[in-house]
């Protein structure tokens, strides 16, 4: 017999937007409606519609971590608040806001941890884990998708130049988070997707150094060196996706509107 809250429909009603992620949809949309009218201070648009909507996908990232392991089994996620995109509800607001947002800011390199606290021991399966670990870049694959194929079509030709370079950026933004969060690095989602099929003495010993590894990797990519190289790869996909460089390097400097 089904339990009352497997039901989709259950499920669906403990999602509940907080008046948190309302504000910044509402921040979104409407520097957004300014930047393709072209009115206004400009950078100041660009910040607010960037930040505001790299704040968005942070939340539906950590939410569709949530919600999987919901459908899942860890029911435990409901009393956390995690359905509800508050950012607050978040167990680590440091590492999955404050710290993504700065380096969002110095080097334009969106960082998504994990912060939603999943009861794996409620989880049975091996491929639910992974598909859990899965759900939040995966996100971030959509939100890229739907912003390349807006680019790619007509829908963006009667915006301003400035509305056209944020939203190129923005775009760039969610595919740099995408291939950043499928590395299979301890502490990314990449490597929980791997880890429930790697050996328990592997598991076991990698463990201690997990929250140190994203840290670790994302200050090697401040390294000049390591920074150019990146970046190439990264070049390499948004040129195939049509994604152009050259907006996407305008609206990074609109961004850093301080400079």
């Amino acid at each position: 017999m089904t339990d009352a809250w497997t039901r989709p429909g259950s499920r669906l009603r403990h999602v509940r937007p907080s008046p948190i992620f309302l504000a910044l949809v509402v921040v979104f949309t409407a520097t957004g409606a300014l930047l393709w009218r072209g009115s206004g201070d400009q950078e100041i648009q660009v910040f607010l519609f960037v930040m505001t909507g790299w704040l968005i996908s942070l939340c539906l990232h950590e939410f569709m971590h949530a919600f999987t392991a919901l459908r899942a089994g860890d029911t435990s996620v409901i009393g956390k608040g995690y359905l509800t995109l508050n950012p607050i509800k978040y167990s680590d607001p440091l590492f999955t806001f404050i710290i993504p947002t700065i380096f969002v800011l110095l080097g334009g390199i969106p960082l998504t941890g994990g912060a939603v606290y999943i009861e794996r021991d409620r989880i049975r399966k091996r491929v639910q884990h992974s598909l859990v670990s899965a759900a939040g870049p995966l996100t971030n694959v959509a939100i890229a998708g739907i912003c390349v194929a807006l680019i790619n079509s007509s829908a963006l030709d009667g915006a301003s130049p400035s509305f056209y370079a944020a939203f190129t950026f923005y775009a760039q933004l969610q595919i740099i988070a995408a291939i950043l969060n499928l590395l299979p690095v301890p502490g990314l989602d990449g490597y929980g997707i791997i880890e429930p099929w790697l050996s328990y003495d592997f598991r076991r010993a990698i463990a201690p150094y997990a929250p140190f590894a994203p840290l670790l990797l994302f200050g090697l990519l401040f390294t000049p060196e390591i920074n150019d190289w990146f970046f190439d790869q990264v070049h390499q996909v948004t040129e195939a996706l049509d994604v152009p460089d050259e907006w996407a390097s305008l609206g990074y400097r609109l961004f850093q509107f301080w400079k």
